[in-house]
């Protein structure tokens, strides 16, 4: 058990960085972009060809995060200058990069079983401290990841509060008040995009190299998972500050990989569940907190009918005229 949650907080940290990106176009940018799917990919399969090409496992990541990078600006500006569809643009992109992505990698899979990786590296710096092979695999991948990803969550917090990241902010909250100020929306949704789709790509990479293979499929439903994790962080941690809400973000992803990995155990699901599962855990995520904000509602709508009752010194049960009185007055 120990071990399934651990691993479940390994990927949740690495998958909290894709998550970022999703937060950016789709709370952010208040864009659908559905390119995700493909710039995931996209990291891990240029990642893994450059590994196994000989290339440094930490240049490659990089260059992963410029090729995700590019991806997002493509869609943006087939939304922008091309003037598609928002949602229409993700899904002409994401489709796009799916035979990319076969052409960069040459065959559908690409293993990295016998590769120099980035955690294969970040372990053996670990093994050097004198920690053990096992205890370095779990703690100094673990250690490495979570300050990785808080280096990228700072980076945004810091991005969000700069002038063009406040303008950023305000094309996705009322893009006519903003162009109103001679801003350059189009610019802005571009720069937006491409920054979400490189920290996708980054994660992407680091997926691949995590699980030692990139694959063409990989990517599938990535969104819906990128999507679970910032629902389930604001639904659990709020999002009073920009600070928080990011924060939530990549608590959102570890739950969300928490949840998955100790369902997964149930004897009547099976791996290939992994869909539904996320699935029901979206819903969840979007049905409860409205029947919370109803119930609440329900409960004010009452206190203030008491109130109202004690006020006029009428009872408030029952079908009498007094108490449809105090209700209509409501």
């Amino acid at each position: 058990m120990f071990t399934a949650i651990a691993g479940a907080v390994e990927s949740g940290i690495i998958y909290a960085i894709m998550a970022l990106g999703v937060y950016l176009s789709f709370r952010i940018l208040d864009f659908p972009d559905l390119t995700v799917d493909g710039s995931f990919v996209a990291g891990a399969a240029v990642a893994a060809t450059l590994i196994v090409s000989g290339i440094n496992p930490f240049v490659a990541t990089c260059v992963a995060l410029v090729v995700g990078f590019a991806a997002g600006c493509i869609t943006g500006l087939l939304h922008t200058v091309g003037k598609i569809n928002a949602l229409l643009s993700g899904i002409l992109m994401m489709i796009a990069l799916y035979s990319i992505n076969l052409r960069i990698m040459g065959r559908s899979n690409v293993p990295l079983l016998n590769e120099k990786t980035v955690f294969t590296t970040i372990q053996e710096w670990g093994t050097s401290l004198g920690l053990d092979p096992a205890t370095s695999k779990m703690w100094s991948i673990l250690l490495a990841m979570a300050i990785l990803t808080l280096v990228f969550k700072f980076f945004t917090d810091w991005f969000l509060q700069t002038e063009i990241g406040l303008a950023i902010r305000a094309t996705g909250d009322n893009s006519r008040m903003i162009r109103s100020l001679s801003a350059n929306t189009n610019l802005l949704i571009v720069l937006g995009l491409g920054l979400s789709n490189g920290m996708v790509a980054f994660s992407g990479a680091l997926i691949a190299q995590y699980g030692s293979f990139a694959d063409v499929g990989m990517g599938i439903g990535m969104i819906i998972i990128g999507l679970a994790s910032v629902i389930i962080g604001e639904a659990v941690f709020g999002t009073k500050t920009i600070a928080r809400t990011t924060l939530a973000v990549i608590g959102g992803s570890i739950i969300y990989r928490i949840v998955v990995s100790l369902a997964l155990r149930a004897q009547f699901l099976e791996t290939g569940d992994v869909k539904l599962i996320t699935a029901s855990i979206v819903i969840l995520a979007l049905v409860m907190p409205q029947i919370v904000r109803h119930q609440k509602e329900k409960k004010r709508k009452a206190q203030k009918r008491l109130e109202r009752a004690q006020l006029v010194g009428v009872p408030t049960s029952g079908k009498g005229e007094s108490d449809v009185a105090v209700k209509s007055d409501l």
